[in-house]
Formats: structure tokens, sequence, C-alpha cells
């Protein structure tokens, strides 16, 4: 089967305000249809802008499923989505359709570590709690016994998932002393552990005992939804902090709220939620808790990056050629 030729300027629509310098070059590139307001689309909203697009712009915040993609208008060819992750399109029925699915990897990776980091460090010395402090016109001043958190040198964090955030979290984490452990699916070549520092847990439950802080950065598939579910919140110790910066679903959030409610463990920092934008107000009451409104690309150079991205795989497609980072490989 022979694909119909391709447009030169195809029409693409963007699902969400994107910044204005990736906006002009798509404009001048492409026939192309903003979202203005910002919204994220409703589920009609998808469908019709599924029914009239070529190439479709979607993010996190759309969610891309088998009945959206069955009833896409035959002229839809590429959902070139915005961003690295794309757990939140139905990639089986894509392929079905014959639709190619690209994402944006490693412009992401340095800024996510810094947000992953930052909550390593501001859980266990409480600096949420003391902003608010602060800010409440309650601080009376300095004491010795007043806000004490933990030290972070000398303690071990694990590692859930190892790719690229979690090899950049690695090393920011070695300069503040910390020890790495880290489970994966596969093992890191001995060079790349080497260089790292860092240890590698075959088994997933003996490295959530033994650590201090769990880092979740793993990607969210069938496979790692609730990884971290109520049995497994169980084993870690009742002084260790749990931070994910990945996918909300990969933590069961129901469990972790009761397990930090009942003080099982010593906190949590949380750029993700599990039901996100929505989140629990029972997560809102807990003091030990760092919450974040999914922080971790938020940069101007990395949405500038991501925007770059983008712009090359339509290109590329539009041009007759295999798009730069197609997530099915094998078929156009």
């Amino acid at each position: 089967m022979v694909d119909a030729p391709r447009p030169t300027r195809p029409k693409v629509v963007v699902t969400r305000r994107l910044p204005d310098g990736v906006e002009a070059r798509m404009a001048e590139l492409f026939d192309v249809e903003f979202n203005r307001e910002d919204r994220p689309l409703d589920r009609d909203g998808l469908a019709a802008a599924m029914a009239r697009a070529e190439v479709l712009v979607p993010t996190v915040t759309d969610d891309i499923d088998a009945d959206l993609i069955a009833g896409a208008g035959p002229q839809l060819r590429l959902l070139a989505n915005f961003g690295n992750g794309y757990d939140h399109i139905d990639l089986a029925a894509a392929r079905a359709r014959r639709i190619l699915v690209t994402h944006t990897p490693g412009v992401l990776t340095e800024d996510t570590a810094d947000m992953a980091m930052a909550l390593v460090i501001s859980v266990p010395r409480r600096l949420a709690e003391g902003e608010k402090l602060v800010r409440s016109g309650q601080w009376t001043g300095w004491s010795p016994c007043g806000m004490l958190g933990r030290r972070i040198g000398g303690k071990t964090l694990g590692i859930v998932g190892m790719g690229r955030i979690g090899q950049a979290m690695a090393r920011r984490a070695r300069a503040f002393g910390l020890s790495i452990t880290y489970h994966n699916r596969r093992r890191l070549p001995p060079v790349v552990e080497a260089e790292l520092g860092a240890t590698y847990a075959a088994d997933l439950d003996a490295m959530l005992a033994s650590v201090d802080i769990v880092s979740v950065n793993c990607p969210h598939t069938a496979e790692t939804h609730h990884l971290l579910d109520a049995r497994r919140l169980a084993l870690m110790r009742p002084d260790a902090y749990l931070i994910n910066i990945a996918r909300g679903e990969i933590v069961d959030e129901a469990a972790l709220i009761d397990a930090l409610e009942a003080g099982r463990i010593g906190g949590a920092g949380l750029d993700v939620f599990e039901h996100e934008p929505a989140v629990d107000p029972r997560l809102l009451a807990l003091a030990n808790v760092v919450l974040l409104p999914h922080l971790g690309s938020a940069t101007i150079e990395g949405r500038a990056a991501t925007g770059a991205k983008v712009i090359a795989n339509i290109r590329a497609w539009a041009d007759g050629h295999r798009p730069p980072d197609q997530v099915i490989d094998g078929w156009r």
C-alpha cells in the first residue's frame, strides 16, 4: 500500500498554547490552527480537531484513545506529540490506522532531573513548611530545635528507572553526597555504573526496603501502572521519602496517602498526580508533602527545544521522510 502524496503545507491543529516563537515558526511552515485560549480540549473538541487535521499536535493533557483514533478523518496521518511521554496515546490504535506517532525525547532530561533533585532536597529539609511559616507571620525567629529536617549527605537514593532522566539525577545526587542504588528493566553497562557510582538492585522490593529516598523516574506503561502499590509502599522505612516526577499513575496515590497519614513513611515530593489536575484534598492537608503543579519540564529553554523537535518531525513527514522521533518503528 502506497500513501497518498503529502501536502507541502499540511493542515496542523495544535491542542494547547505553545511558546510564541514555536507558534510563529509553525505559522511560517504549515497551515496551522492554534488553541488561543490554552484550555484543554474536551473529548468533542479533540474529535473535531482529528476530523479536520492532517497533523495533530497533542500534549500530555490530551487522552488520545482508540475510539478517538478510530473516528479520526482519513486525512489524519501524524500525531506529533509535544512532549517526551506518550502514554496518553493508544499506539496500537494509531498503528492500525497507519497514523504515525512522534514525540520529543532528550530535550527535557536536564530540566526534569533538576526538579527531581530539588524535591530530594526540599522534602527532608522541610523547605515548603518553612516558606509557609515565614509567609504566615508566625515565625518567631531561629531556635536550636526549630524546623529540624534530615541531612541529605550520607543517605542512599534508590532510583526506579535508570533512563536518561534517572542517570542525570544520579549525577546530581552524587554531588550532594548521596549513594546511588537503582532498579531498571535492564542493568546498565559496568562502565556507566562506574561513572554514576550506581549499584544495581535486581529486586525492587529489596531496594525499597533499604534506601532513604525513593525516586520514581520510569515511564508509565501497563507494566508500571501502580508499580508502587500498598504492598510495596509498606516495604519502605518509616523515615524514608518518596519523590515522583514521572507520572502520577505509577504510584497508587490512595495507598501513598494512607501511608503518609499513618506515618509509615517520612514524606513525599510530588510533581505529578494520579488524577491531575485534580489533587486529593488529603494530600493538601499533609505538612510532610511538597506538591508542585507538574513543573518538571517547565523551562523556557525546554519548551522551545520541544517545539523545535515537533516542527522537525512534521517537516520530515511532510517531505516524505521518516520523522526522526517516530515512536512506532518498522512501517510508514
